[in-house]
């Protein structure tokens, strides 16, 4: 048995060493010549264990803030403006448009598809002119600083596909989240915070759930996994010491904690016992930088004024973009925020209203406040769903009361700061707001937009399991160049 197992030690050191024999030569001659002191003694990311760092040209943006609006909002009620579905309100959407398009299970049975027309107005605004909704009046007076795409599309019709998509690139799961491809890539600007934070919030509307799939490291080193922060005294969990013990007593622990794992790895060479020993001294770390980042009563009265009285209220959706500007001006490189309960299938004027209050002010508020700050133009911001809704009603109609189904084939995001050009609409969709007539932009197009502006080549930036080269964009996804200034 003792020979098997120093066997099976022994296979596993010389796999690694075959496999990443040819790319580690390379790292090292690249890092020699770019960075000369990568290696001279211990500062750095060589001792914190995580990517090198090095992207592949000059980045536009240096970290990212995705402000997740899950549920899927309404481009018809936001920033996509179609007179004409008033005009035609209650009238039956052409065949024509519709093409035989696949529906849900819950409009499927519907015998007719009764257009309906915003019950909210819509206003120009900017040099752009650009058409919002008078349930964003905070978003609409920052339109000359963001960037609004009219014509996402994908293929994911139902919620934790679409939304999965999003975050990782496939549908089914299992896969390294965006945020974790970022820090493999690029990783941490502070060495005692990690790269990729996660922050939740949760509206009045229809809730679809977030499940720790969406921040998995996936098959990457587990360094690279999102750290949830919560809205109780203990914003990272299993962060403060246990009672009895004070910080030197943790600090022993950890030490002798250390030299037993790096005995382990010796033996074994599993590189999740290196993953284990980095994030156990990230925590320790992270004991002291985490109380001060999170404490917001320190802000100023006009920042408070900013982002509205809730940004005080842990847990809410003010109070997570307050703490992401933070958690971003010192370091992290990847900040992303969960907004449940956009999920509107009925009742849509009246809980669509509660959820753009939620997060209407916020959202400006972090554009002007990274604005202020000179930090815009490093940090790349983005606010939208997993897809659109429908242009027919879903259920019983009336003016004033209505909802809309799930809708792919065309929707509305915004993106600010960090290379984006600003002030500028892109993309097209038909009168009917059904399908796209200029510029497509599809989820993997988005993915490889965001990696470049952070200096990745979304092509290049690969990891090998299992036989097969993996990256966050599939095989699929350009980068969109006129949306970059």
């Amino acid at each position: 048995m003792d020979k098997e197992f120093l066997e099976h030690g022994l296979n596993m050191n010389r796999r690694r060493f075959l496999s990443r024999l040819s790319l580690g030569l390379g790292s090292v001659a690249l890092g020699s010549l770019l960075i000369p002191d990568l290696f001279g003694g211990g500062s750095g990311v060589e001792e914190m264990g995580l990517a090198p760092g090095i992207p592949h040209f000059a980045p536009k943006a240096k970290r990212v803030i995705y402000l997740f609006q899950n549920g899927a909002p309404s481009q018809l009620e936001s920033f996509d403006y179609k007179p004409k579905l008033r005009e035609m309100m209650g009238q039956e959407l052409p065949a024509s448009v519709r093409m035989g398009q696949r529906l849900t299970g819950m409009t499927s049975g519907q015998s007719s598809f009764p257009l309906v027309g915003s019950f909210y107005d819509f206003k120009q605004y900017g040099e752009a002119r650009a058409w919002v909704s008078d349930l964003f009046p905070y978003t609409a007076k920052v339109v000359d600083d963001i960037c609004i795409v009219r014509s996402m599309f994908t293929e994911a019709i139902n919620h934790d596909p679409a939304l999965t998509f999003f975050q990782t690139g496939a549908q089914q799961g299992n896969r390294p989240s965006m945020g974790a491809w970022v820090s493999y890539g690029l990783g941490s600007e502070n060495k005692n915070l990690p790269a990729f934070c996660v922050l939740l919030s949760r509206g009045k509307g229809n809730g679809q759930g977030v499940y720790s799939k969406l921040w998995t490291n996936g098959f990457l080193d587990s360094i690279h996994q999102g750290v949830q922060f919560s809205s109780g005294e203990s914003p990272v969990l299993y962060l403060n010491n246990p009672a009895g013990m004070d910080s030197t007593g943790r600090r022993k622990m950890l030490d002798k904690l250390s030299e037993l794992n790096h005995l382990s790895y010796s033996e074994f060479g599993d590189p999740e016992i290196t993953a284990k020993i980095q994030q156990y001294e990230m925590a320790y770390r992270m004991q002291t930088a985490v109380p001060d980042i999170t404490d917001l009563s320190k802000e100023p009265d006009d920042i408070i004024k900013l982002y509205g009285p809730n940004c005080l209220v842990p847990g809410t959706f003010a109070s997570n973009c307050l703490l992401a500007r933070k958690l971003s001006e010192n370091g992290v490189r990847f900040v992303q925020l969960y907004h449940q309960g956009w999920d509107q299938h009925g009742n849509l004027p009246r809980e669509m209203a509660g959820q753009a209050l939620d997060v209407d002010q916020a959202s400006a508020a972090l554009i002007t406040d990274l604005k202020q700050r000179g930090l815009l133009d490093e940090t790349l911001v983005i606010w939208g769903g997993e897809f659109g809704r429908t242009n027919y009603s879903q259920g019983k109609l009336s003016a004033d009361n209505y909802g809309r189904d799930h809708h792919p084939r065309c929707f509305s995001i915004w993106m600010a700061g960090g290379g984006v050009k600003p002030g500028i609409v892109y993309g097209e969709t038909d009168d009917f707001g059904y399908n796209i007539t200029k510029d497509p932009v599809h989820v993997h197009d988005f993915q490889a937009t965001v990696m470049h502006l952070l200096g990745l080549d979304h092509e290049k930036l690969i990891y090998k399991h299992l036989g097969r080269r993996y990256r966050l964009t599939d095989v699929a996804g350009n980068v969109v160049k006129d949306l970059i200034a």
